[in-house]
């Protein structure tokens, strides 16, 4: 490819404008490429900013990526920070700019022009939350602050208001930093992407290990004296005292520019790109937090603020704005989060997501060992899948647990991408030691679950449907098929005990024409009891998917109580 001169402009620095310019000078060593930042910092990590708050990053230059000396040394890109870029003139080709430190307007002709403006931490118009005290999480500077007022004030109580993933790993850092902390999420369940059955895994956790946590509450307004926030009231009236709050209600795409330069803005939300990350002007492209991007299940445009897909949208605008040919297909929005030795994984669909976009779908939901169970420190486990319910095809899934999630959750988002089915899952060969893996995976086993779902060896049914049959059918058949002790310790009201060993005996007990459920610990023996039933003659016979160690999570319901 032959570099020819290009004036290139890119607004906004971090993950997409960082990564455009970057590609653009790979693309184009004859390119003039300018960067406005309206910031101080040009490309900095703001996944890790929490992990700065609470001392586990301790180096703030670790955060730093790049400045604009290092920029202009390795890839000759003019980086200039504090410019606020005021409006785009497409007629002309040129940017109105302002140095935030000096005041003074300049216009910037462009050639090619990348939108890369992010989204801005959302902060409702609350009474009280302009308090000295209460702070977002979403640059250096609001980290540098939060860090500096502790320093000077040693808050004892903090409320983190949302339950979403900044908000999650906030907490953990306050608790490190050993203060007591309440999250309040106003919906009914934290970390929104996942299902209800799911998120309620971690928030147990949470509470397990000290966090307080308040669910189907918002905030109506903050208390202060002299500017500093004492008191969070709640929309229910609770009202909280604290020293200290970090909003983290979600972000808002900062569209200002695109809009009142004519943009076409989508549905969804976001600056609307084609696969090259062009706008609906071909002179300019967009990426990052503000754009659209096509979800790879259902094809539909969506948003994804996420640092993966942003740096990937970056390097496409600026390798085809320099003059180079690359293509984004869309994103899964495969996400993780860690929080107080928790960790919870979502790619593709939730069953929420399917259920919204009208699938015919089923959920398969297993509990495996992380590694071997007979190599000390196996943890448990919690996957979810989404599927669809003719093809098998993979449409998402969940993993909650201690370890091993994260090459988990890679390895069904990679699946995704491929459109494999469930039973392909049943087909991987991966790595097995014991150590690492069983020869039997978490990943494969829930293939095998699904599977056998998808090909009728079993019928299965969720925890929520159950419920609802609990509710409507008084004759249902409930079986439990676990061990004595396991059932004396915890089990459904209305069930009958048959262990699984014992059931061949006893199956003149039990009526073949009624609608039975069975139900164990985490579905493996209730699904031999379903193949045994329904091989001598029980017609409509239900496996509950997951088993009891599922049920008990749903939120109306508690571990210890007998049901």
């Amino acid at each position: 490819m032959t570099s020819h001169p290009l004036k290139i402009i890119i607004i906004g620095g971090v993950a997409g404008g960082a990564s455009a310019a970057a590609k653009a000078r790979r693309i184009n060593e004859a390119a003039d490429i300018v960067m406005f930042e309206r910031g101080s910092f040009v490309s900095f990590a703001n996944c890790g900013l929490p992990y700065y708050v609470g001392n586990t990053i301790a180096d703030r230059h670790e955060l730093l990526l790049q400045t604009p000396e290092s920029f202009w040394k390795r890839f000759r890109v003019k980086v200039k920070i504090s410019h606020d870029v005021l409006s785009i003139n497409r007629s002309k080709q040129h940017v109105e700019v302002k140095n935030l430190k000096t005041g003074a307007i300049s216009h910037e002709p462009y050639d090619k022009l990348i939108l890369a403006p992010g989204a801005g931490a959302i902060v409702p118009p609350l009474p009280g939350i302009i308090a000295k005290n209460i702070f977002t999480v979403k640059t250096v500077p609001d980290s540098d602050a939060i860090k500096t007022f502790m320093a000077e004030h040693t808050p004892k109580q903090a409320v983190v208001v949302g339950g979403g993933f900044i908000g999650l790993e906030t907490a953990e850092a306050l608790i490190n930093l050993k203060l007591d902390v309440t999250v309040v999420e106003m919906a009914d369940q934290i970390l929104l992407p996942f299902d209800p059955d799911m998120a309620t895994l971690v928030s147990a956790h949470l509470r397990e290990k000290g966090i307080h946590i308040i669910e189907g509450d918002g905030i109506r307004a903050f208390h202060d004296r002299d500017g500093i926030a004492y008191e969070a009231e709640l929309q229910s009236g609770l009202r909280l005292s604290m020293d200290l709050a970090i909003l983290s209600i979600g972000v808002r795409p900062e569209l200002k520019l695109a809009r009142e330069a004519g943009l076409h803005i989508g549905d969804a939300g976001g600056i609307v790109v084609n696969d090259h990350q062009q706008t609906s002007d071909p002179d300019i492209y967009a990426a990052g937090d503000a754009v659209e991007v096509r979800h790879l299940v259902t094809g539909k445009a969506t948003r994804m603020p996420l640092a993966g897909p942003a740096n990937k949208q970056g390097r496409v605008a600026g390798a085809n704005a320099a003059g180079g040919d690359l293509h984004f297909p869309g994103a899964l929005g495969t996400a993780i989060v860690e929080t107080m030795g928790i960790i919870a994984a979502k790619t593709g669909l939730s069953e929420k997501d399917a259920k919204t976009h009208d699938y015919d779908y089923f959920v398969s939901v297993t509990h495996p060992l992380d590694h071997a169970g007979y190599y000390p420190g196996a943890e448990q486990l919690h996957m979810k899948l989404t599927v669809e319910q003719k093809t098998g095809k993979l449409l998402g899934a969940q993993i909650i647990g201690e370890h091993g999630v994260d090459k988990r959750i890679d390895v069904l988002a990679t699946a995704l991408t491929a459109g494999l089915t469930v039973e392909d899952l049943e087909q991987l060969d991966l790595a097995y030691a014991p150590q690492f893996n069983s020869a039997k995976g978490p990943v494969i086993m829930a293939g095998f679950v699904a599977a056998n779902t998808l090909r009728g060896e079993v019928q299965t049914i969720t925890s929520e449907e159950l419920q609802y049959k609990l509710t409507n059918n008084p004759d249902l058949q409930l079986l439990d098929v676990r061990s004595p002790s396991e059932f004396a310790e915890q089990h459904l009201q209305q069930a009958r005990l048959i262990p699984i060993d014992n059931l061949r005996e006893h199956l003149h007990e039990l009526d073949p024409q009624t609608e039975t459920v069975v139900y164990c610990r985490v579905g493996l023996r209730g699904y031999l009891a379903v193949r045994i039933l329904l091989q001598h003659g029980f017609e409509h016979v239900y496996n509950l998917t997951g088993g009891m160690l599922s049920y008990p999570l749903l939120p109306e319901n508690t571990k210890t109580q007998n049901i």
